[in-house]
């Protein structure tokens, strides 16, 4: 089984009911699916593989040799009885976020990324766009939804991980499996390395690497929107030991002080008892609770949320 891979291009021809319905067959059966010609220039995207493969090398990879996760993994290696280590990952990661700090001394990297986020950010709202229509919602109920309504409060941000080979892959994994928390998901993984799989049917799926595609997924928010039709789904990353694999994950999430809800039109009862749906709640809440328990199963995370 391969993950989806979608022409965003035909959304705007002939072929755009057919477009539509392959994005709708992406979030109901599986959660992931890929995008190409999505409108964000090759000559972007590999600027930004450059930058991000620069920036490791110079501000990051020394300081990984000296991680908790290296300290980890080296004493468990050293009493391993057959177990895995379960409360790590070998991942080198940090957030770029408006107004935050980001790494400067990498030529280019602030431009390119600034950049980058612009274009992603508008990608990520044409494609709640298409998830609207997809769903019956009235254009932009969304991103209105992710925004308290008005403004411009939604948060976007991009993680920037490598996952450097690893001495002892069968003791860790580069990422614990888990859903996101938050709305739509926009990752540029590596197109040479793998390692990402997702959750379906009980089988770990590879998503396979595709040249400058952009990945979508799915998180929890968009499962409550839509009261279920699209689900958050099961993902982690693997290790390897060699190659060092890029992944660039943006993420459109709510405000904090967004209220997240199924949309009415999607519940198909409004009188249906209340612990037959999803809950109604604040998203900072919800993130609360998300933090303690991101790699547990999410259905407890929601009843949680109800309960506050």
């Amino acid at each position: 089984m391969a993950i989806p891979v979608i022409d965003f291009s035909k959304l705007n021809g002939e072929e755009r009911a057919e477009t539509l319905a392959q994005i709708a067959n992406g979030c109901e059966e599986w959660g992931f699916f890929q995008l190409v010609n999505h409108g964000i220039s090759e000559e972007l995207l590999e600027r930004v593989k450059k930058v991000c493969a620069e920036c490791f090398k110079m501000e990051r990879e020394e300081n990984f040799k000296y991680s908790t996760a290296m300290k980890l993994l080296s004493e468990f290696a050293e009493k391993n009885n057959g177990d895995k280590l379960e409360n790590a990952d070998w991942e080198d990661v940090f957030t770029l976020m408006d107004g935050a700090e980001w790494p400067s001394n990498t030529p280019g990297f602030k431009e390119t990324m600034a950049k980058y986020r612009s274009e992603l950010q508008k990608l990520a709202e044409k494609i709640m766009e298409v998830m609207d229509e997809n769903l019956g919602l009235s254009k932009g109920y969304i991103k209105k939804a992710f925004n308290c309504g008005e403004g411009d409060e939604a948060f976007f941000g991009t993680k920037v991980s490598h996952y450097p080979p690893c001495p002892h892959p069968e003791l860790v994994n580069g990422l614990r499996a888990h859903t996101d928390a938050g709305g739509v998901i926009l990752l540029f993984q590596d197109d040479k390395v793998g390692g990402l799989q997702i959750l379906k049917d009980g089988q770990w799926i590879d998503v396979q690497p595709v040249k400058n595609a952009i990945v979508i997924n799915t998180g929890d928010q968009i499962e409550v929107l839509s009261n279920g039709r699209y689900k958050s789904v099961w993902h982690r990353v693997l290790v390897g030991t060699s190659g060092n694999r890029r992944s660039i994950a943006s993420f459109y999430n709510p405000s904090l002080k967004a209220t997240i809800a199924p949309a009415p039109e999607l519940v198909e009862k409004p009188n249906q008892e209340l612990d037959q749906t999803y809950p109604k709640f604040v998203f900072g809440d919800y993130m609360s609770v998300y933090a303690q328990q991101k790699f547990l199963p999410k259905e407890p995370r929601f009843q949680a949320v109800r309960a506050m």
